[in-house]
């Protein structure tokens, strides 16, 4: 029987949907793509934007015409009457029962064999225990590097956001936990292990914080292992936890929600830091690292933000040279701070403000990759993809390569150098020196 799951959103969803993948293919059902058949479609939904809820709405609707659709996740969690009135075969699983999926693969095989059909079992499906940090998955159907979920939840109540009243309250896994699932995915064969969580650096943030665990983590880890970060919130990064950034295990790629360099509207939204304190976050990360890639996410047309305030924004996106923007226009959200805000920016003016940081953002990454020409890298060996092979370097640049070796698996790491000739809006070809 064949499964599909569809994820949206952020990287800590990606984890939780592959930790629901591996239970249903250790259950012998086989794992598709959104564009093959399957006669289950699990949803894993976010509601940050409204453009992810819209298109989240378009492919249940779609799902729900072939298979069963069953529809988890924040968006969900938020809003599951809209999600039921899509179209039938829709099932709704509630956050709080979202680990529960784990368990559903197992109910299917046991409900069928006994003489039940596939909506019927789905139907029976019961209530079992399972907790959030369920999702340690030992195989990766979307993905060629290992997920671990470490933290959940989020105490901060951002105005233009609701993901917080979605998750509930910030939630740490143990750090001896953490390190023995670590560990596992290692022997796995795993060489990269991204931790993720929907706050990451809020973990045990009243404790040791994530520069503690991330301390314990390098003590035991092999020298072949990578970490990498799926986002950094400002406010919770300190020196414990930079410094544990030199250590070459720890990948020269960092995600940054900025979202304002205004002080102003930055204060106005309820963001925990200001550009002060992000200023030196950026000025330690480039000193312990060698020019690492740095992502930020903006958004555009927040309340309050006038045009000297956007080109605060703009001004220190481009004198710090981040590598890549992740922009999104400003859309009020239910059940925040912002749904009703006054002083509202014109949409037009919004989206001619995206449109100006999207083009920055190309100019930037293109000026990144091109700083990359002749230097050696780590690469993670991905797929082959019409007839050409692809690897993810440590500083999170998609490559090809020219001379993958025949024994090349995916998720192998290799040591490699980017060729001197870069063409400007390509990406760049890597040449494989040794086999990690």
């Amino acid at each position: 029987m064949n499964v599909c799951v569809y994820t949206l959103g952020c990287r800590l969803n990606q984890c939780e949907s592959e930790g629901i993948a591996d239970s249903f293919t250790s259950e012998g059902f086989n794992i598709v793509k959104e564009k093959e058949f399957a006669e289950i479609y699990i949803v894993n939904t976010c509601t940050v934007t409204s453009k992810a809820e819209q298109k989240a709405r378009r492919m249940i609707r779609h799902f729900a015409t072939t298979g069963i659709c069953i529809v988890t996740g924040c968006y969900a969690q938020m809003n599951s009457d809209d999600i039921k009135s899509l179209a039938n075969n829709i099932v709704i699983i509630p956050l709080e029962k979202k680990a529960h999926l784990l368990k559903l693969a197992k109910h299917i095989n046991v409900a069928m064999d006994s003489g039940m059909s596939l909506s019927a079992s789905i139907d029976s499906f019961a209530d079992v225990e399972a907790s959030v940090f369920d999702f340690d998955a030992a195989t990766f159907s979307y993905h060629s590097r290992a997920y671990l979920k470490v933290q959940d939840g989020c105490d901060n109540n951002c105005g233009y956001c609701r993901v917080h009243v979605a998750r509930g309250k910030a939630i740490t896994l143990d750090s001896e936990k953490v390190i023995k699932r670590a560990l596992q995915l290692r022997e796995q064969g795993f060489y990269e292990i991204m931790l993720t969580g929907v706050n990451l650096t809020m973990y045990d943030h009243e404790g040791d914080g994530l520069g503690g665990l991330i301390e314990k983590l390098l003590a035991v880890s092999a020298p072949d292992v990578r970490y990498r970060l799926s986002s950094m919130e400002a406010d919770h990064v300190d020196d414990r936890l930079l410094n544990t950034f030199k250590d070459d295990r720890i990948q020269p790629h960092f995600h940054i929600p900025l979202q304002s360099a205004s002080d102003k509207v930055l204060q106005r939204a309820n963001r925990k830091y200001d550009m002060k304190h992000l200023r030196y976050i950026i000025k330690r990360l480039k000193e312990i690292k060698d020019d690492p890639f740095i992502a930020v996410d903006v958004i555009t047309g927040l309340p309050q933000e006038f045009d000297e305030e956007f080109k605060e924004t703009y001004d220190f996106i481009k004198e710090t040279e981040f590598s890549q923007l992740h922009v999104f226009p400003f859309s009020p959200r239910p059940n925040t701070d912002f749904e009703n805000a006054k002083d509202k920016v014109p949409e037009y003016v919004r989206d001619e403000r995206a449109t100006l940081l999207r083009d920055l953002s190309v100019e930037l990454h293109d000026k990144y990759i091109q700083r990359q020409r002749g230097k050696e890298c780590d690469v993670i060996f991905q797929a082959r993809r019409k007839g050409v092979y692809t690897g993810l370097t440590g500083n999170y640049l998609d490559v090809l390569i020219d001379n993958p070796p025949v024994f090349a698996k995916e998720g192998m790491l290799f040591r490699a150098k980017f060729k001197d000739d870069i063409a400007i809006g390509e990406k760049p070809y890597i040449t494989i020196l040794e086999d990690k």
